[in-house]
């Protein structure tokens, strides 16, 4: 084995030989804590030189011959993404311009809030809902806000959603188009009182449910840490939504629900002090029947929520007022008030519509530009059409996007579809709205569905378990996707199974 100690030898003379060299002060610092030699002293190197800002992104010009006109839809709700999947890609290009990648499954929110749904359940890739914006050459999804448009010169101007702690320089960029469809929904209506953006959760995308959901779990877990006062763990434990419409009764009902089945098993030490209070200043469902109003009423009164009737006058940190000077306490406050027109939708160049909606006509057309539509919760008729504003309903969007999506294919077969090509267009059928019904869960297996297709107009009007299978097998079938459709019907087996995640991440 001499062989062997002779090269142990020359191995240890030659790392002795060979000293290692940290050329970084700091790398050198944090070994020479494990050193016994003093640290060298090295000069304070030169301030590299600042970055320079990066290159601004000039956009996507103007549709060249040979090339397919652009579509460029703004927004992914239900209108927007309902117009995307009826466009034909073989003869327009479509670009996708919005701060979100998905489109939202809004009538099933209020149930991953609670546990009920994962929250990947309700929320389509846009990607799924047009393939042609992840394969085809000249189509588009920009994570971006609209920040101003020039129909003139047929231009929209954007800017990138930046996220994190230290954000980047978000990139301004234009986009030319043929054809622009405006579909940037609605905001939640706060009526200006103060204090509701501050403190308020609304409930109208996925970081919201997620939201209302930390917070929830998060009162549950405190009101159970010792020393907490009986007064305090009351406000902890008390959910408060303001709004009787259909979300705000849905997500009360899903809420009481979870209450009644779950928390009062796994947080028995504080189950006594959960409680809702619903608070409207009118009826609740008021475009229901008066039949199924009145049973709402008695089930929901039945399962635990608390209906109060009056005005929210202002909203502090942990308790809100109403109008005579009451003084409600909270831990959980959930907007839902209904939707009013968004900033941008006001600072728009455009028609505008009573209420401050995009004005269009018949046809779903801004009058007076080329070539821009509006579909949605931020359209309306303007005045001359003599047509009344349409509820802000999914159920509306979503019938709009397959009307004007069936239009324009029509105008791009017909030579149309360029930039102020449709100038000779005739345009034939206007868009008719068919009311088809509204439909809101209770909680505890029973729902309500109205088959009216007015609130004067008669129809077919259920209540109980019946209509909650109704329920939920029509949404069922409305989600977009079979693979959300098969994870909305195992969530709700294993929810039925084995009760709710209770999980807070």
């Amino acid at each position: 084995m001499a062989w062997f100690r002779s090269l142990i030898q020359v191995s240890a003379t030659a790392r002795s030989a060979t000293k290692p060299r940290i050329s970084d002060p700091f790398s050198y610092t944090l070994l020479s804590r494990f050193s016994s030699e003093p640290a060298p002293i090295h000069e304070t190197p030169a301030p590299s030189p600042a970055p320079q800002p990066p290159t601004q992104y000039s956009g996507l010009g103007p549709t060249k011959p040979g090339q397919k006109p652009r579509v460029v839809v703004l927004g992914t709700g239900w209108a927007g993404c309902r117009l995307m999947k009826g466009l034909d890609t073989n003869i327009y290009d479509v670009v996708c311009v919005s701060p979100r990648n998905h489109m939202v499954f809004t009538p099933l929110l209020a149930s991953t809030c609670v546990g009920t749904l994962e929250f990947r359940s309700v929320a389509e890739p846009i990607g799924r809902i047009q393939p042609a914006i992840s394969r085809e050459p000249g189509s588009y999804f920009f994570l971006s806000n609209c920040v101003g448009l020039d129909p003139d010169k047929h231009l929209v101007q954007c800017e990138t959603v930046t996220d994190g702690a230290e954000p980047l320089k978000p990139w301004k960029f234009e986009i030319s188009y043929d054809k622009l469809v405006i579909a940037l929904g609605a905001k939640p209506t706060t009526f200006g009182i103060q204090g509701v953006e501050e403190h308020a959760i609304f409930l109208r995308e996925v970081y919201h449910a997620q939201e209302i959901r930390r917070k929830l779990l998060l009162n549950l877990m405190l009101s159970d840490v010792p020393g907490v006062s009986e007064e305090e763990k009351s406000r902890l434990l008390h959910c408060v939504v303001v709004g009787g419409g259909p979300t705000g009764v849905e997500f009360s009902g899903e809420l009481s629900d979870f209450i009644q089945r779950d928390v009062r098993q796994r947080y028995s030490h504080v189950k006594n002090y959960i409680h809702v209070t619903l608070i409207e200043a009118n009826e609740i469902l008021s475009s229901f029947d008066d039949r199924l109003r009145h049973y709402a009423t008695k089930q929901l009164t039945k399962s635990g929520v608390r209906l109060v009737r009056g005005i929210v006058k202002d909203v502090k940190a942990q308790k809100i007022i109403l109008n005579d000077g009451t003084e409600v306490p909270y831990g959980l406050l959930v907007w839902s008030t209904g939707v009013g027109p968004s900033p941008l939708v006001n600072s728009l160049p455009l028609p505008k519509a009573p209420g401050g909606r995009v004005g269009v006509d018949e046809w779903l057309q801004v009058p007076s530009v080329q070539d821009v539509y509006s579909i949605g919760d931020c359209s309306g008729f303007v005045e001359s059409t003599g047509k009344p504003t349409l509820p802000a309903l999914a159920q509306v969007a979503e019938r709009q996007g397959k009307y004007l999506a069936n239009l324009l294919n029509k105008i791009g077969k017909a030579g149309g579809g360029r930039a102020n090509g449709a100038k000779e267009y005739k345009y034939e059928d206007p868009f008719v709205y068919k009311h088809l019904g509204s439909m809101a869960t209770l909680g505890r297996y029973k729902a309500l569905v109205d088959l009216r297709q007015s609130k004067d107009g008669k129809g077919l009007a259920l209540a109980g378990f019946t209509s909650w299978f109704i329920w939920r097998s029509a949404y069922l079938t409305r989600v977009l996707s079979w693979r959300n459709r098969f994870y909305v019907a195992i969530n709700w087996a294993t929810t039925f199974v084995f009760g709710r995640d209770i999980t807070r991440i």
